[in-house]
């Protein structure tokens, strides 16, 4: 091959296929193999939770995640159908047309297509920065929420009967008015698998480490329970004609072969309706994708770069569109058999979608009498495990205000919906950054004795100069929070008579707006007035450039001191006076 080929090809190769390393190639290709096979309940039951035929979530593992790792940085993330995604497809969708539809069907695809194209979008415009105005304990509260509606959606599956609903909760109060009419071995298979998998997940490793057995083990087994569970479902199924003889309901038949590719294009009609869900559902496979892939990277040391993760969440969302039709994302439990089964590359995820490819030409068949009740239950474990109550007890014991928020967005979730839900979320996420911004926390500082150290005179016995105020600021001045700075320095300056000198510590100060400028310079007119000197010590050379340029610097009645030290020697050695002990 001329040397210009090789490289033009070695051009549009990821760089983790480029730099591959062969010793890493049996360790990806099992741990891709074991994935595909333990994923498929999973990718069968979100398609199900999607309003959509089952077979979507099988053909959703394979062309978007190849798509991913084409073009996405986590060499460890395993991307597919997901619980938050699915549910939001099936809230969107569902109040306005029948789910499973060939219209529900066409309208998801361009759901996923918009969102595809808008999370593309935030990555070439470098927007990955947008995860951040969620906070955690907001992003927890949201999926807490939406935990919940998804458990709501499949109590009908569990108990067999037909539950109609433009949302949740008249699902819910529909279910309640059909509650006589359970099918006993529907609830019976569905609650025994529930708490199978309760049971292997909550309880299988603690007990295999209290009896000494190999915990290792155990997880693996937590892993392949619901694969085990579905299969002995299914064959009593069988065996027992549960489906003919009982009426519990199943899967169905289930299209043969791999399916196609469909290229279309959304009416305006569907863009004006599906816009503002797309752009909630883009936003929120943002924040949950690039949350996991610094995790990821943290843990085993790696370089995420988020505007790129975008790139490639997007381009597998876009061929999801025109393959499957289901929205995808980066999967925890996904991405933890992955870990276990002992993926080191992205290589892992292209064998699983291989696996994948091979399971579906296989036949699909095999999957027509999976009962939907045992499905529903290993959606509803996925969902518990999403009941993040210890994130709330922590939020609760060290902020208030966070535990506040995380449980406005989950009540936002379940009282308006998953997106006027994620807007109230941003709302408080917003409220909570204001209200903290607006409350600075302000100390009056003097000298540890025989240092050049200051500290809160309140915690600590520090020196300090008679007719000296020494105020820290922790916070970049606003026009939010210029209300309570003005007030506590007018509270200090009544406290002592004598004072003649202000000095404003501004160590923490990132940022001066031109409203909080131009309140200092009122303030130094009116110390100036009453015989007080207003100096600034220790101001960041950012802040320093642009307060040069302001008439508070020409007209600063003191002066600006490199450090604290250097204001309290200059001041001190005005006075020509001992300074006294500062005692608490």
């Amino acid at each position: 091959m001329p040397h210009h080929s090789k490289r033009a090809t070695l051009s549009v190769l990821p760089l983790w296929l480029v730099h591959y390393r062969r010793e890493n190639l049996s360790s990806d290709i099992v741990a891709g193999a074991i994935l595909a096979i333990l994923v498929i309940p999973q990718s069968l039951a979100y398609a199900l939770l999607a309003g959509l035929p089952p077979q979507v979530g099988l053909y959703a593992s394979i062309l978007p995640v190849i798509a991913y790792i084409w073009l996405g940085s986590s060499s460890l993330q395993a991307l597919g159908p997901v619980a938050i995604t699915s549910i939001m497809t099936y809230a969107v969708l569902s109040p306005l047309m029948a789910p499973g539809s060939p219209q529900y069907i066409t309208m998801a695809a361009g759901l996923c297509l918009l969102s595809g194209l808008m999370t593309m979008a935030f990555g070439f415009l470098r927007l990955g920065f947008l995860s951040q105005l969620l906070s955690r304990p907001v992003v927890s509260g949201f999926i807490s929420g939406s935990a919940v509606l998804i458990i709501i959606s499949q109590l009908k599956f569990l108990l067999g009967v037909q539950a109609t609903g433009s949302n949740s909760w008249q699902s819910l109060l529909s279910l309640l008015e059909h509650v006589q009419q359970t099918n006993p071995v529907t609830l019976t298979l569905g609650i025994s698998a529930l708490l199978w998998l309760m049971l292997s997940r909550y309880g299988l490793v603690p007990l295999a480490s209290r009896l000494g057995w190999n915990t290792k083990r155990a997880e693996v087994w937590v892993r392949v329970m619901p694969l085990v569970v579905l299969a002995t479902a299914s064959v009593a199924m069988v065996a027992l004609e549960l489906d003919t003889r009982h009426q519990v309901a199943v899967v169905g038949a289930i299209k043969e072969g791999l399916g196609g590719i469909h290229f279309f294009l959304p009416g305006l009609d569907d863009l004006r309706t599906l816009f503002a869900p797309a752009l909630i559902m883009a936003f929120i496979g943002t924040v949950q994708n690039i949350t996991m892939g610094q995790a990821l990277a943290a843990k085993y040391r790696e370089r995420l770069e988020p505007n790129r993760e975008l790139v490639g969440l997007g381009a597998a969302n876009v061929v999801a569109a025109f393959y499957s039709g289901m929205p995808v994302g980066g999967g925890l439990s996904r991405t933890a058999i992955n870990l276990a089964a002992g993926a080191r590359t992205p290589m892992a995820s292209l064998s699983a979608a291989i696996s994948m490819l091979l399971i579906v030409l296989a036949g699909t068949h095999w999957f027509a009498r999976l009962p939907l009740a045992v499905l529903a239950a290993s959606i509803v474990v996925a969902a518990i495990s999403m009941i993040d109550l210890k994130a709330f007890v922590q939020a609760w014991n060290y902020d208030r205000a966070d535990a506040l928020a995380l449980l406005g967005a989950a009540a936002g979730v379940l009282l308006l919906g998953l997106e006027l839900g994620i807007a109230t979320g941003i709302l408080l996420s917003l409220v909570t950054l204001l209200v903290r911004a607006s409350t600075p926390h302000i100390a009056v500082i003097g000298r540890i004795v025989g240092t050049e150290h200051f500290r809160n005179v309140e915690r600590h016995g520090v020196e300090t100069i008679p007719g000296a105020l020494f105020l820290r600021i922790d916070e970049s001045l606003f026009f939010g929070n210029l209300n309570a700075v003005e007030a506590r320095l007018s509270a200090e300056l009544m406290k002592d008579a004598r004072i003649c000198d202000l000095v404003l510590i501004m160590s923490a100060v990132n940022r001066v707006d031109t409203t909080a400028m131009e309140a200092l310079t009122d303030v130094n007119r009116d110390l100036s007035a009453r015989g007080i000197r207003l100096h600034l010590a220790e101001v960041k050379g950012p802040v320093q450039d642009r307060l040069l340029h302001s008439p508070l610097w020409k007209a600063l009645s003191g002066k600006v001191h490199m450090s604290v030290n250097s204001a309290f020697e200059t001041l001190a050695a005005e006075r020509r006076v001992d300074t006294g002990l500062y005692v608490i």
